[in-house]
């Protein structure tokens, strides 16, 4: 029994679970806003952030099954891939399709329960659908067009903040959403660059990346992440309520540039949640952006 679960863990990517932690972003930053304390205030914001946050992993998961019945094929071939257990025979693909089926019906239940009861929350279901459309999309065709697939994985992390915000009814940066965005591909790109230098071979869609395009889109994405959320903490209302909201954005870019080196070091960026949960360095960094935050907080009330 033990195996089995321990089996479906690895292909529902329960680890990967960490990326739908972008539906927390609004309600994170609606914390210290002293125009939507009233939204951020007590447990029932949080909760309702969080279940969300949950309905998005099944429904991720649910993807993750259906992308691993598509490649089927092409995952037996990879060197890491062809252990996945749909790949490796150990679920087999009609079992995994009734899986997504199931997790798609859980997934969707929460934003409805919560339209019925509040209808002025509709956006957060709407988002979700769009987010499962768009997903659709990916699967069927999208991912097999270079550069366009990148995109659309990082609108999905925007789908995600969006729909966090209006889960609370809550406003959300354009400035954070264009980072997330901007970050989002960013680490997409370093994936792609790691999966040609890995297995070039195994993904038809990796062959039409030209390298030194990718490379100088790395640091694009990169300094457009940075000088993104410098602005978000300049001009937004949260930057004009604390006025050394600034110094978080050092800690943005000492991120960025860890991860950087990671990825020119030949780590394993082809799973970021993995990164994040084991490098210490990272974690440093992450820590000091908390701290800063608290500060300029702090000495801004």
């Amino acid at each position: 029994m033990s195996k089995t679960i321990q089996v479906w863990c690895r292909a529902l990517r329960i680890d990967q679970w960490t990326k739908n932690g972008a539906v927390m972003m609004a309600w994170f930053f609606s914390v210290a806003d002293s125009s939507q304390r009233e939204i951020a205030r007590g447990w029932e914001s949080f909760l309702m952030a969080l279940l969300m946050a949950g309905a998005f992993s099944l429904v991720s998961s649910a993807f993750y099954l259906l992308n691993d019945v598509a490649d089927f094929d092409s995952d037996r071939l990879h060197p890491v891939k062809k252990h996945r257990p749909i790949a490796a025979g150990l679920i087999h693909r009609f079992t995994a399709v009734r899986a997504a089926l199931v997790l798609f019906a859980c997934g969707f239940l929460y934003p409805a329960l919560v339209v019925m009861l509040l209808p002025s929350r509709m956006l957060a279901f709407a988002t979700m659908l769009a987010y499962t459309v768009i997903q659709c999309l990916y699967t069927g065709f999208l991912k097999r067009i270079p550069y366009v697939d990148v995109m659309v994985l990082a609108s999905g992390f925007v789908l995600r903040a969006i729909a966090g915000a209006a889960i609370i009814s809550a406003f959300i940066s354009p400035w954070l959403l264009i980072c997330t965005f901007t970050l989002s591909m960013f680490l997409a790109f370093c994936k792609r660059q790691a999966e040609m230098e890995s297995a070039i071979g195994a993904r038809q869609v990796l062959t039409q990346y030209h390298p030194r395009a990718l490379k100088f889109l790395i640091y694009l994405t990169a300094l457009a992440s940075v000088s993104e959320y410098f602005m978000y903490t300049m001009v937004s209302k949260m930057g004009e309520r604390f006025g050394w909201l600034w110094i978080t954005s050092v800690f943005v870019a000492l991120g960025i540039a860890r991860y950087i080196f990671l990825a020119r070091s030949k780590v394993d960026v082809e799973r970021p949640e993995r990164i994040l949960l084991s490098d210490r360095i990272l974690w440093l960094i992450i820590g000091g952006y908390l701290l800063s935050a608290i500060l300029a907080v702090v000495c801004g009330l």
